[in-house]
């Protein structure tokens, strides 16, 4: 065998398990800076969670604020990404229902993700290098501002709901509502929880009809 090509495979094979102890790092980051605060959590603790000694996590990660910054541009860029592959829809209404499935999506697929983005004090979106503010392909709300903003402009929204800001935090605190609800109490058996795909369609549906105007 080529002595090139069993260095290339081992090369590969420790790229691999690097991006997997990299990984490994940032879920059980999230889950602590979730579960107990930003500012509770150190690298040792981290470490502690993972069975890793703390020099093993500094050798990925410079400090906790090069680990935050890490998790925080992934995590909004996933969230982007889920936005930009309904951008393409033409009409507002559509694409403002399309947005908040998307959202709810990502919100149950990665519930640790979710919980440090929108659910945690002092959440770390400012540390977020690649999430340019009021860019639609990279910023969330942008992108719900712009649908908003959109629908106003096309006359589908009744007139009281003129403020973009305004209709644009209804709408996330609507889904969001369902959203967070289900991810920290739906093994909470005291409440017949209903199918949250079910639940977050009747909430855009009634949103959707409540927003807009008479006649469309």
């Amino acid at each position: 065998m080529c002595v090139t090509n069993v260095m290339s495979t081992a090369t590969r094979r420790r790229e691999r398990e690097k991006v997997a102890i990299r990984a490994k790092i940032m879920d059980a980051a999230r889950q602590l800076f979730a579960e107990r605060g930003y500012e509770a959590v150190t690298m040792r603790t981290i470490a502690e969670r993972i069975e890793y000694t703390p020099t093993a996590i500094y050798y990925h990660f410079r400090d906790k604020d090069a680990l935050i910054r890490e998790i925080c541009n992934e995590d909004f860029a996933a969230l982007a990404a889920q936005f930009q592959r309904i951008a393409g829809i033409k009409d507002p209404m559509e694409r403002l229902h399309a947005a908040g499935v998307a959202y709810a999506d990502f919100a149950f697929a990665h519930p640790n993700q979710y919980r440090l983005m929108f659910m945690t004090p002092s959440r770390p979106v400012d540390e977020c290098e690649d999430v340019v503010k009021g860019n639609p392909e990279s910023d969330a709300y942008a992108f719900l501002k712009w649908t908003v903003g959109e629908a106003i402009a096309a006359g589908q929204l009744r007139p009281e709901y003129a403020d973009v800001d305004m209709t644009a935090q209804l709408c996330w605190a609507a889904v969001h509502g369902v959203v967070a609800l289900h991810i920290d109490n739906d093994d909470d058996t005291w409440v017949d929880w209903k199918p949250v795909e079910a639940t977050v369609k009747a909430m855009l549906d009634l949103l959707l009809r409540g927003l807009t105007a008479k006649g469309r």
